[in-house]
């Protein structure tokens, strides 16, 4: 029962994600058009709501090019590299608590290991070999300058993310995703503990998501399209998908990290069942994602780029050292209160 359970959550939240990436590049629009005082998508059905799969449906009938240069294993194999790892972080968040069915109780989260979030980093880590084999196998200089700025991002900034999951680490004892909900849920929320953390996690969010103002390696100015220029039809959804799936799931790891993922406050209290608090713990965490989410698009489209060597100074120069710091205050206070 409960491995049935689980296969049908898990196939949800494949679901759920694709629908989620897929309307997020309707509400980007929605979100640029709001900023800049245009109407955005208004076309496919009412509100333009059909918009995301016209899309997709003009992804599918394009044609599929390879170019006569190209790896043409690598170059099918990065994409599906980006896709898979994308989808993949999920599985350790819980996205709300237990459900109670007749005798059966079951977490509303895909897999509990004690090391949850070093899965996630893990997983972000070898997502990074699909860009840079999208981008070599390509065989186009454009596509390699992308790919290596990627990969020279995410590894610089993947050490300040580090460093501030480190400090929360150390206050809540585990490295288990529910672990540290729950640790929230007694204590409160990891932003009041951490928020020099906080800062530096969601800074370092958007390098990894090759989000504006790090979207370097797509700057259209000076590489075309990037690591992705010479991929068309689905090869090029796949990446572009990747991208919205990476958000949601960034979105979903700060709120869960810093926010108390599914936990609202004040709930035990007003004497709901243990079913109804569940299902209001999962409706608020993802208010908690959609809102970091619109906060991705806010950003990207209310601030410019920034040029490759300012990207690189703030990861080793600035973010590094604050991650430092950051865990010797939190060590010394924990230690102070603590012995």
């Amino acid at each position: 029962m409960t491995l049935t359970f689980t296969a049908i959550f898990l196939l949800a939240l494949f679901l759920v994600t694709l629908t989620v990436a897929a309307y997020a590049t309707y509400g980007e629009r929605k979100v640029a058009a709001l900023l800049q005082d245009r109407i955005g998508p208004d076309r496919a059905g009412p509100f333009g709501l059909l918009q995301p799969l016209a899309d997709g449906v003009k992804m599918i009938m394009k044609e599929d090019f390879v170019p006569a240069t190209a790896n043409r294993k690598l170059f099918f194999l990065g994409p599906a590299i980006a896709m898979v790892t994308a989808l993949l972080t999920g599985v350790v968040i819980p996205w709300g608590g237990t459900l109670t069915i007749g005798e059966h109780t079951f977490n509303l989260q895909g897999t509990d290991p004690e090391i949850g979030i070093l899965y996630v980093f893990a997983i972000v880590s070898i997502g990074v070999y699909g860009i840079m084999l999208g981008g070599w196998a390509s065989n186009n200089k454009y596509a390699l300058l992308g790919a290596i700025r990627a990969a020279s991002q995410m590894v610089s900034y993947e050490l300040a993310m580090g460093m501030s999951i480190v400090a929360l680490v150390m206050l809540t004892g585990t490295l288990s995703l529910s672990g540290i909900v729950a640790f929230q849920a007694e204590n409160g929320w990891g932003i009041l503990y951490q928020p020099l953390g906080f800062i530096i996690f969601i800074v370092c969010a958007f390098a990894e998501c090759n989000r504006a103002p790090f979207d370097m390696p797509e700057c259209e100015t000076e590489l075309v399209g990037g690591y992705h220029t010479e991929f068309s039809s689905m090869k090029l959804g796949f990446y572009l998908f990747a991208e919205y799936i990476n958000m949601f799931m960034s979105s979903a790891v700060i709120a869960t990290l810093y926010f108390g993922g599914y936990h609202v406050p004040g709930l035990d209290g007003l004497g709901l069942s243990a079913n109804a608090v569940t299902l209001i713990g999962l409706v608020a965490m993802f208010l908690k994602t959609f809102f970091f989410l619109f906060v991705f698009m806010w950003v990207r489209w209310s601030t410019p780029r920034f040029r490759f060597d300012q990207l690189m100074n703030l990861g080793w120069k600035r973010l590094i050292p604050l991650g430092v710091i950051n865990i010797l205050i939190t060590g010394g206070v924990y230690f102070a209160l603590h012995g």
